[in-house]
């Protein structure tokens, strides 16, 4: 059977109408497709940047608790220096507490040391040529004061002792000149002593005429010649300072061990 034109022109436009129904539903799900991918890749961008997030703080908590444990190393070693040093504290504590339980032992046996020490001192200088007589029993006498004082630590009485001992050892390589009054014949003059160490020891007179030396054996001053007068002089000067040293002749007493 054959279709007039109007009615093959009708089917198809029915079946343009048709075709391009299904054209737009398959159009219509295409695009709910991208919109599910787009809000599907949204999501993902969402979440890859939580988890980047979660990734800097989960670094930044490393990185600290790196840090943490340095510095908790560190302490434990800082510690166990410090308990070191605490235990050789403690150590030389005891040997402090032991050494004080000394010192009253020392003290009470170095007190009578000093003080024969000082009586050996004064027999010694009572025994020696009598130069510088009253500045040395000055001396001895401050040393016995000083040994009777509480106030004084016995360490600063010892070293003092030692000083007037060490005093004493430099009387014999010295040289020395003063002033003092000297009997003589009767007279008190003021007279020029010399010392030259122990070997030594003679006075002029200020004006040179009279001169004696002193005798270790007889313990007495015995009368110089004036041959002895230019040495003598010469000598003085020397001690002074005043004349550079030189070669002097003196007269050298012979003591009582020779």
């Amino acid at each position: 059977m054959k279709l007039s034109k109007l009615a093959q022109a009708s089917v198809l436009l029915g079946a343009a109408t048709l075709s391009f129904s299904g054209f737009s539903a398959q159009e219509t799900k295409v695009e709910k497709v991208v919109d599910a991918g787009e809000k599907i890749t949204q999501s993902a961008n969402q979440s890859q940047q939580r988890v980047d997030r979660i990734s800097d703080q989960i670094q930044s908590k490393l990185q600290q608790f790196k840090t943490v444990n340095k510095e908790i190393d560190g302490l434990n070693v800082y510690n166990k220096q410090m308990q070191t040093q605490i235990d050789n504290q403690l150590k030389e504590l005891q040997q402090l507490a032991v050494s004080m339980e000394q010192v009253s032992v020392i003290e009470r046996q170095v007190s009578p040391l000093m003080a024969r020490m000082i009586d050996t001192l004064a027999q010694f200088v009572e025994l020696d040529v009598p130069f510088l007589p009253q500045e040395r029993s000055q001396r001895i006498a401050h040393l016995r004061k000083t040994l009777e004082r509480a106030d004084v630590s016995v360490a600063e009485k010892f070293r003092q002792v030692l000083e007037a001992y060490q005093v004493e050892v430099d009387y014999g390589r010295t040289i020395e000149a003063y002033t003092g009054l000297q009997q003589v014949n009767g007279q008190e003059l003021d007279v020029d002593f010399l010392r030259i160490g122990r070997v030594s020891f003679v006075y002029r007179s200020r004006d040179g005429q009279q001169m004696g030396v002193w005798d270790q054996a007889s313990k007495s001053w015995q009368e110089l010649g004036a041959e002895y007068r230019v040495d003598i002089t010469k000598a003085l000067r020397i001690a002074r300072k005043q004349l550079t040293p030189d070669l002097i002749v003196v007269p050298v007493a012979q003591n009582s061990a020779e």
